[in-house]
């Protein structure tokens, strides 16, 4: 049985889907505020929700997933200002590059990447915000912005699991971006001012523009309904704005707005948090202009415990990287064995499932990967000592690209440099030569330049070392 752990409860629970057939799963995710190129701390996130969709889609589901791009707030406001452009022109390149790195990464495309922008969930904001106005829970205030009253919701608080009788309310908040100290009344449509230029919509109470709270509302609600089952995000997240997404929401529909509420845990670089001042900030492309592959942030984003802090070292990089070398030559091995094979016959691993039933238990990838290796170091003895069959072979094979359909870990298709191809004849034909040396140095050299080789019955082959 799924069972995950729910921020709100603060209790591994059960998994039951709203849908009443129990099949259909909505996940609402939060994207990217496209101010920047997106670093390897928010792809922490996004490649545990990849997790969690495959998985749930692994067990049967359909998951209808949704992920907004803020492409409004004061970042994305404050950095079209200083480079002189219109907000849409600055938002562009960052919204591309995302998409860019989502593919790096092997992450599944959401069924919908909204932009607050988009005029259909402007609209919808406006609309809320109306509804919240006329039912009392928000207010314009004198400087013509329209606030959120969250004393007119009585469990503000909860996800945070905030004491609002010791925090007590400090007036008004008109910035995005605010810590648990200075809890108050939180902006849902700020009025127009010099600093945001030509950036802003009419609406009943003046010009002005959404506050980044009520842009996510709108656009869950817009696609996937007035509840949804999952919402997750980043523990950074949870206050103030998924709290301040079920106040409003909440208020408008009269329902609960999310029935699970799953969070993952800080990334950390060296022991310490990712800051440029430490010098330890990282884009995904700083990394794979360092020589590092997708496939392998990939390994290390995915394999920690996604409620657990991860600690990103280039160690870990490099551990990643023997790792799936590891992989890749059991499946090379596996599939040697199984090209006689007739049928496939199912491994006893393979019915075990040891590695489903682990992600089944909140999603606990460490055990799930652990089970992987020993099945891999396991069935390697096994083959050195022909106790598997080509049919269990190809079987093994079967179970590993159901599992790989969760990990999404297969070897990138890599493009042979001619100067590699040169290096690999010039060793064949030092090896007709019998010039062990020779051919023993350009292997030597093969390798150093990422590409191992490998004399076989059925003749050389090469492979990319990390691919």
């Amino acid at each position: 049985m799924l069972k995950f752990h729910n921020t709100l409860t603060r209790t591994i629970e059960p998994f039951m889907p709203l849908d009443p057939t129990g099949r259909s799963v909505k996940v609402y995710t939060c994207g990217p505020t496209v101010y920047n190129h997106a670093h390897i701390g928010n792809f922490r996130a996004y490649v545990f929700e990849d997790l969690l969709q495959r998985h749930l889609e692994y067990r049967g589901h359909h998951v209808e997933r949704i992920m907004n791009l803020t492409d409004v707030d004061d970042k994305t406001i404050r950095g079209a200002r200083e480079k002189g452009v219109a907000l849409a022109d600055f938002t562009a390149p960052f919204k591309s590059a995302f998409f860019e790195d989502l593919k790096t990464l092997r992450i599944k495309p959401a069924n919908d990447f909204p932009c607050a922008t988009d005029p259909p969930h402007i609209a919808r904001m406006i609309s809320m915000i109306g509804q919240l106005v006329a039912d009392g829970h928000a207010y314009q205030a004198e400087d013509k912005s329209v606030y959120f009253r969250i004393a007119s919701f009585p469990a503000y608080g909860q996800l945070a699991h905030l004491n609002l009788e010791e925090l007590r309310p400090s007036g008004r908040i008109r910035s995005d971006e605010y810590e648990k100290e200075n809890i108050g009344d939180f902006a849902l449509w700020k009025a127009h001012d010099a600093d945001d230029g030509e950036v802003k919509w009419d609406s009943p109470w003046g010009p002005g523009r959404p506050g980044w709270h009520i842009e996510c509302s709108a656009m869950a609600t817009g696609l996937l309904g007035n509840r949804i089952d999952i919402h997750c995000g980043g523990v950074d997240n949870i206050f103030p704005h998924h709290e301040a997404e079920i106040a409003q929401t909440e208020c408008c529909t009269g329902q609960q707005f999310v029935k699970l509420w799953m969070h993952c845990a800080h990334l950390m670089v060296d022991g310490r948090k990712m800051a440029k001042s430490f010098g330890n900030f990282y884009t995904l492309r700083d990394l794979l202009d360092k020589g590092w592959s997708g496939r392998e942030v990939r390994y290390v984003l995915l394999s920690a415990h996604y409620r657990l802090p991860l600690n990103f070292t280039f160690d870990g990089l490099a551990a990643a990287r023997s790792s799936l070398q590891r992989l890749d030559e059991w499946q090379t091995r596996l599939t040697e064995l199984a090209s006689t094979a007739k049928s496939s016959a199912p491994h006893p691993a393979a019915i075990e499932d040891a590695f489903g039933e682990y992600l089944d238990d909140d999603l606990n990838i460490s055990a799930a990967l652990g089970s992987l290796f020993d099945l891999v170091r396991d069935t390697n003895r096994a083959m050195d000592t022909g106790e598997i069959s080509p049919e269990q072979a190809r079987g093994l094979l079967d179970y590993w690209q159901n599992l790989n359909s969760i990990l999404s870990l297969e070897p990138e298709a890599a493009t042979i440099p001619a100067e590699i191809t040169a290096l690999v004849e010039e060793r064949l034909a030092a090896r007709v030569a019998k010039d062990w040396t020779r051919s023993d140095s350009l292997r030597d050299e093969l390798l150093a330049r990422g590409w191992m080789v490998k004399d076989t019955k059925d003749g050389t082959k090469l492979t990319r070392t990390g691919s």
